[in-house]
């Protein structure tokens, strides 16, 4: 650590007959003094600017341009929310000198006034990346990822690839031959195989760097094992020149359709007794097998109730549409019987074509859902059939808390993620014990990381529950899982989250952004809602899942 600049007062505060000072007794390195938040001796030191900010002064100026504070990590706000938009942007001009995110640690001294609590001053303080025992939050490893001075480019695991990755070089002096990197090719199982450990190493070893100077970009690379194909993720891991960790990264070998299509060729399902029927009723639809069955409302296609041998699984009340609107056609719908167990097809008006579900007869339900397929939404709806800004997008169903009592899944995590905070999640397999954590509140019982919230790239997830469990598997990529409501803050000035979608447990498309000291529509790219343009011959979107409730 170094001084590198002065600082006059803050933010508003500073003493205009102090500034002669600072020159006459640093007279051996003249280091430069600044009005924190001001446009003055030629630094531009703006704070909370927004992505376009800039006009005659970043954009077109002549002023070295470094805000003193540009993220707020309010309660689970910002910190590395949409923080590479902003550095990408601002790393284009060569008078960009950095930035700085506020802050550090949660403020929250323990006050022997008011028997020893740990006060945050209500949402006056609670604005750290770690909390006040610097316990770590989700913004400490998405802004670990975003600030790594090695950047990885995007890299998609295909059939050909060779071990070769581009990488770029964001030191300012170190040549990136002066540090080293490893691998790690992970294998991981899945509950249908009895196999959840966390993901076993089968492969290691050293990834060659090259030569890459400080703004350069290179290739690195390893030599694929012979068992690289039988791994699911990789694990790359950075090292600076003294040996210490800088990030890790991780890609999927397999993504979630391949993944689920190969593990479940390797399973031995034993034999069912008996076939699954589907049966209708006046108000009623049934698919049974000898060891499930799940029973539909007969007037709007919806999940009424399901039962485990006895046992009731209070997974119900959906599909609900998110972000769009479909309306069932009891007409148009169907249920038949096939070789492999018994199905129902639900078809829709609007923004869903059909959702068909089906029973296997060895008990295992899956749902495939067509969505976004027909400009006209099948008549009826106007072409009005989804939100024009979408922010969460899929299908919602319910599921009460007090049933769950921890989760495991595979995907990115551990934390949970918002649109533009996904850097510094993992592929891998994990697991939490359920908990109520309010981030940057719950000081007493601070429990990282967060049960509740939205989860990136599902494959599978096992909800926990001491009579209830069951799995969900994703046979899509790309698939959030969102995992109830998390409470907010007390202390709170307004809301400091979007709101949540309806019911419990969502798969969705698209997932809202988390601001961070300004809306939405300030900050960058990556932070902005979703549109969706639909045009003839779309195949739609697909929603892909199979669920286990033996």
């Amino acid at each position: 650590p170094c001084i590198i600049l002065w600082s006059n007062g803050n933010e508003g505060g500073w003493n205009t007959q102090t500034d002669p000072l600072f020159a006459q007794y640093d007279r051996l390195q003249k280091r430069h003094m600044v009005h924190p938040w001001a446009d003055f001796n030629d630094l531009d030191t703006h704070h909370y600017p927004t992505y376009l900010t800039g006009v005659a002064r970043f954009t077109n100026g002549y002023k070295v341009f470094m805000p003193t504070e540009f993220m707020h990590a309010m309660y689970d706000q910002g910190g590395g929310a949409g923080l590479r938009d902003f550095w990408d942007r601002w790393c284009t001009n060569p008078l960009f000198a950095g930035g700085f995110i506020w802050v550090y640690c949660d403020e929250a001294p323990k006050r022997s006034d008011k028997g020893g609590i740990l006060d945050s001053d209500k949402s006056n303080a609670p604005d750290g990346v770690v909390g006040p025992r610097r316990e770590k939050e989700g913004s400490y490893y998405a802004i670990r990822a975003q600030w790594s001075p090695i950047q990885l480019k995007p890299l998609l695991i295909t059939n050909h690839f060779d071990g070769s990755f581009l990488l770029t070089n964001e030191y300012t002096f170190t040549n990136l031959k002066d540090c080293r990197m490893t691998y790690k090719v992970l294998s991981c199982g899945t509950p249908l195989q009895g196999n959840t450990e966390a993901g076993k190493v089968i492969a290691e070893g050293k990834v060659q760097l090259p030569s890459i100077n400080p703004g350069e970009t290179g290739t690195a690379r390893f030599e694929l094992p012979d068992s690289f194909r039988e791994g699911d993720v990789l694990e790359l891991e950075a090292f600076d020149r003294e040996g210490k960790s800088i990030c890790n990264w991780t890609y999927p070998i397999h993504l979630a359709k391949q993944y689920f299509e190969r593990n479940l060729s390797q399973t031995t399902l034993t034999p069912a007794p008996q076939k699954a029927e589907a049966r209708q009723t006046s108000d009623a639809i049934e698919l049974k097998s000898s060891k499930v069955s799940i029973t539909f409302d007969a007037a709007t296609g919806m999940i009424r109730h399901i039962k485990s041998g006895e046992t009731e699984v209070p997974f119900k009340d959906g599909p609900v549409a998110i972000g769009m609107k479909m309306r069932y056609e009891p007409s148009l719908s169907y249920t038949r019987h096939s070789s492999d167990g018994a199905i129902y097809c639900a078809k829709y008006k609007g923004a869903a074509d059909s959702i068909v579900w089906r029973l296997t007869n060895e008990g295992l339900l899956y749902m495939d859902a067509i969505l976004l397929n027909r400009g006209s939404g099948g008549g009826g709806f106007d072409d009005a059939f989804m939100d024009a800004q979408i922010f969460n997008l899929g299908l919602s169903f319910s599921y009460p808390e007090q049933n769950c009592s921890g989760m495991k899944w595979m995907g990115r995590g551990p934390y949970r993620v918002w649109k533009n905070r996904i850097p510094g999640t993992n592929y891998g397999i994990w697991h939490k014990d359920y908990n109520n954590t309010i981030t940057g509140e719950s000081f007493e019982n601070l429990i990282y990381p967060e049960f509740k919230g939205y989860h990136a790239n599902l494959y599978w997830a096992t909800l926990e529950g001491e009579k209830t469990s069951f799995t969900v598997y994703s046979r899509n990529d790309g698939t959030f899982f969102r995992v109830f409501t998390p409470e907010e803050p007390a202390g709170r000035i307004k809301d400091t989250m979007p709101a949540f979608p309806e019911g419990d447990l969502s798969f969705l498309l698209d997932i809202p952004a988390i601001c961070s000291f300004k809306p939405i529509e300030q900050q960058g790219p990556n932070s902005q809602p979703g549109n969706i343009r639909i045009k003839s011959g779309d195949e739609g979107l697909h929603l892909n899942l199979m669920f286990d409730f033996r």
